[in-house]
């Protein structure tokens, strides 16, 4: 049976974001980001046009070396400069109504209790419309932009990662029981403090008193999204990922992850439907196939691909400046992004690695080009592996976004792949858009901290 997707839009508040080199294209209105109406203007049309979310991603360092050095990456606009996303979020919630509105952010970062602080307010803002895309941060400079001497080792990023959002939780869900905020002009009471609670959090990385100091959001905790794909980083997004983010090559080794995810949330106590898929793609339209791979070819000669090396080598902690393209990264160690070999071992299965691989799957793999019937019918076999959405990313700000909902969208819409725009409801929670309920359900872990601070 045919379900309609969700549709994200994946973006971030810089020049050079995925698709290097494109800002310097005419079409390429990114190279004004720090203009906000950019930004405001971009999400009216994807609301408008019936996307559900915005996703910023984002960095808070620079990526590893490139040629023995850092300079390629400014001369670039390589995701530098780059400005804050949740500032970004704060503007849009005031411009739109529906659409959900994302961002990125690392335990690294913020302390947990202003971090819980400004997400909640966020969420109050943009009346329950924020999502959390958790991430453990894979650059070393930015472990020495926060203090740290280096990259902390990958798998005691998640235990970090864990203690973090254990410690919202209690903020999010326990620190205010429901009914707690009163408002009562009468009596002079404001709050119940019987209601309010400290949460006396003490770990191995925080000691958290509390309470939280932001009433109960629209969804107290913000809709999660995750993206590891590391036996670690799977495990994670089990317990606590609302949807996680793929780049699978190929419907089918996307079936095999998201079914083998859902196992483990069950595993956790979780349904499998508890979470949602988003696989990431890019796509070049044409109204005739010809005309498709035409464009396809004038994109790449626009591409930047010295960037799409420094990215891609610089999240794995390699630098491929220096590398043959037909050069060996098959036994590559590292304390970076896992998931970005995971995702190329399963894309050439059998054979030698090499940077030629990683280059194609970082500019071409999760490229689809034609027309929007074909594009239609591609998509339809990515619904059917079990991708409940798609992370739409762009070659240029606003021209991709416009062309997929003028000439794509209506076509998914017609063959039940897309929600029409008559049913998408206004002024609900991002949550109650994915999941019909506006908190976590109960079999999530967090929803173990409500009332557990209670002394009744």
């Amino acid at each position: 049976m045919v379900k309609p997707l969700s549709f994200s839009a994946f973006v971030m508040n810089t020049a050079s974001h995925i698709i290097h080199g494109l800002w310097r294209d005419e079409n390429g209105k990114q190279i004004d980001f720090q203009n906000i109406n950019l930004w405001i203007d971009l999400a009216k049309k994807l609301e408008a046009g019936g996307f559900d979310a915005i996703f910023f991603a984002d960095v808070v360092g620079l990526y590893g070396n490139y040629k023995n050095g850092w300079e390629h990456h400014v001369k670039a606009g390589l995701q530098i400069p780059s400005n804050d996303p949740m500032t970004i979020l704060s503007a849009l919630a005031v411009n739109t109504n529906r659409i959900g509105l994302a961002f990125t952010a690392a335990p690294l970062q913020e302390p947990p209790f202003n971090f819980a602080r400004r997400v909640s307010t966020l969420d109050h803002v943009s009346n329950g419309r924020i999502a959390w895309n958790i991430v453990t941060n894979a650059q070393e400079n930015a472990y020495r932009n926060f203090g740290h001497e280096k990259l902390v080792a990958h798998d005691e990023r998640y235990n970090w990662a864990e203690e973090y959002v254990d410690v919202l939780y209690k903020l999010w869900e326990g620190s205010w029981d429901e009914g707690a905020l009163l408002q009562d002009r009468e009596r002079g009471i404001y709050a119940d403090p019987t209601k309010v609670h400290k949460i006396h959090h003490v770990g191995t990385y925080y000691q958290v008193e509390g309470p939280h100091l932001v009433a109960p959001s629209p969804q107290r905790t913000p809709v999660l999204f995750q993206a590891g794909a590391s036996a670690i980083g799977r495990a994670f997004g089990a317990r606590h990922a609302e949807a996680i983010f793929i780049i699978s090559p190929d419907p089918e080794n996307a079936k095999k992850l998201i079914q083998e995810t859902r196992d483990l949330a069950v595993k956790y106590g979780r349904y499998a439907e508890d979470i949602k898929f988003y696989q990431g793609l890019s796509f070049v339209i044409g109204a005739t196939e010809e005309e498709a791979r035409q464009k396809e070819a004038e994109l790449d000669s626009k591409i930047d691909i010295d960037s799409i090396l420094a990215h891609a080598g610089g999240g794995i902690g390699v630098d491929l400046g220096y590398l043959d393209l037909d050069a060996s990264i098959e036994d590559v160690e590292t304390e970076g992004i896992q998931s970005t070999l995971q995702w190329l071992k399963q894309s050439v299965p059998g054979n030698v690695l090499t940077v030629r691989d990683l280059l194609y799957l970082r500019s071409k793999a999760s490229r689809i080009v034609g027309t929007p019937e074909s594009i239609a019918d591609q998509l339809e076999q990515w619904s059917n592996a079990g991708v409940d959405g798609i992370n739409v990313i762009n070659e240029t700000i606003p021209t991709s976004y416009e062309q997929f909902i003028t000439d794509v969208l209506p076509v998914l819409r017609e063959r039940g792949l897309a929600t029409s725009l008559e049913q998408l409801e206004e002024n609900q929670t991002f949550r109650r858009s994915l999941f019909g309920e506006d908190k976590l359900n109960k079999r999530h872990t967090a929803a173990q901290y409500r009332g557990a601070f209670s002394t009744k």
